[in-house]
């Protein structure tokens, strides 16, 4: 076992939480330049010239932003509410038990990883299980991250990493992760440079806490369009938020065919169609698909977010069925075992589940659907262009005079495309949560300190 306090840090100071909070706020807005963006902050540490629209984007406003949800702003872990449709949390939805599936395979792989790495590694690395660290992520491409990176471990430490990453996902979970890092790799090359944030290795761990069967811990693995935090308590398990995106999202590179989000396009697509004249006209926002719609994304751990949409009480059978096929495939991203637990809690709630869509419905329209209930929250959002324009290179082979071209202003928010174009298939970010409270496992890791110490 590793000694977590050896690797203790001190709460994030503001001005990293700073940082994280412009670069969230870029990221929301939807456009923005290519040193605010595709550079991220290490471009602009690395003596990037920043230009103008840098500052001009930090007080646009994002599309559909939520009340009172603090927006893009990174939060300290005491200050942890989670998302609420009022800002009130509901209480008792969340309890410890046992789950009859066995967290031993994730614990080992972890301590395996974590036994691996040097001392200044574990330094970087390890952090108390109630960290700030926890709510410090973003999903814009920057070197701006703790941890320990891909690619400055060992083929080893590399190996055992990747160990833990299979121990803790399911097949489908960790080929869309890997896959998501090679388009990653892709859009790097594409650029014309792979040498920040933009490849396959610019990914990082943090470990919450010490790897135990009885004690509450968890790790984070963060990069760009990849955040998965995954906290765990005895049999337990709970996978928010977790963000995957990809742009582009289907490509031929290297010799294989990609074609991420599929599988979330068409379950969407699946169950909107499937409803009657007046559960569509409830279904349906009024409002035209802006550049991006996501709500809860990063920095929006507390977000405000009514319910909209139809209501899972007023669907049939079978479109009840639909929406629990379209939920289970974000659950199932996580491990089988664990991703069955998490379904029959969502089942319980069923009826209090929400369902609501922005923009057209072709097969290759670009929108926005949200699943909203009680215990979870999914967003799937195709977005404007940022970094990747299909025109540049219709043949989806990285050039690097194909680099990307962006424009300099923010869009406005509440509809419309974004500053680089109207959105698209090309460019999805998808997010699940717990709401009221459970994310990164906090309402658990509070009743296990109330109730087992």
């Amino acid at each position: 076992m590793v000694d977590t306090h050896h690797g203790h840090k001190p709460r994030t100071p503001a001005s990293h939480r700073s940082r994280r909070w412009f670069m969230n706020k870029a990221l929301l807005t939807g456009g923005v330049s290519a040193v605010a963006i595709m550079g991220g902050y290490a471009a602009a540490s690395a003596g990037a010239e920043e230009s103008t629209t840098a500052d001009a984007t930090a007080s646009a406003s994002p599309s559909g932003p939520p009340s009172g949800g603090g927006f893009g702003q990174t939060i300290a872990y005491d200050d942890f509410v989670g998302v609420t449709t009022d800002g009130t949390v509901v209480d008792d939805l969340y309890a410890i038990h046992s789950t009859g599936v066995s967290t031993t395979p994730v614990i080992r792989a972890a301590t395996a990883f974590l036994d691996s790495l040097t001392d200044d590694q574990k330094a970087a690395t390890l952090f108390e299980v109630d960290s700030d660290q926890w709510l410090d992520w973003t999903n814009i491409d920057s070197n701006d991250r703790d941890g320990v990176a891909l690619r400055d471990l060992t083929e080893k430490q590399y190996a055992l990493g990747m160990k833990l990453l299979r121990a803790s996902l399911s097949a489908r979970g960790l080929k869309q992760s890997n896959s998501i890092r090679k388009l990653n790799q892709f859009l790097g090359e594409y650029s014309g440079d792979t040498t920040k944030a933009l490849n396959e290795d610019a990914y990082w761990f943090t470990v919450m806490g010490t790897p135990s069967a009885t004690e509450a811990w968890g790790f984070q693995f963060e990069g760009h369009h990849l955040v998965i935090n995954y906290f765990v308590l005895g049999g337990q398990v709970v996978m928010t938020p977790t963000f995957m995106g990809s742009e582009p999202t289907k490509i031929t590179y290297d010799g294989t065919d990609y074609h991420l989000f599929r599988e979330e396009t068409a379950a969407g697509l699946k169950l909107l169609r499937s409803l009657n004249s007046v559960q569509l006209a409830t279904a349906l926002s009024t409002e035209t698909k802006a550049g991006t719609n996501l709500v809860a994304g990063a920095g929006q751990d507390n977000a405000v977010l009514p319910y909209a949409g139809v209501q899972a009480s007023d669907l049939n059978r079978r479109q009840q069925q639909l929406l629990l096929d379209l939920v289970e495939v974000y659950v199932g991203y996580q491990d089988e075992g664990h991703a069955r637990v998490r379904m029959r809690e969502i089942e319980k709630h069923l009826d209090d589940t929400y369902f609501y869509w922005i923009g057209e419905y072709e097969d290759d329209s670009a929108f926005y659907y949200r699943v909203h209930s009680p215990v979870v929250l999914i967003e799937y959002d195709a977005e404007s262009p940022l970094a990747y324009h299909e025109d540049d290179d219709s043949s989806g082979s990285a050039s690097p005079s194909a680099s990307a071209t962006t424009t300099a202003s923010a869009s406005p928010g509440g509809g419309g495309p974004g500053a680089q174009g109207d959105p698209t298939q090309q460019h999805i970010h998808t997010i699940i949560r717990t709401p009221n409270g459970n994310d990164y496992g906090v309402d658990l890791l509070k009743l296990h300190l109330e109730t087992d110490h």
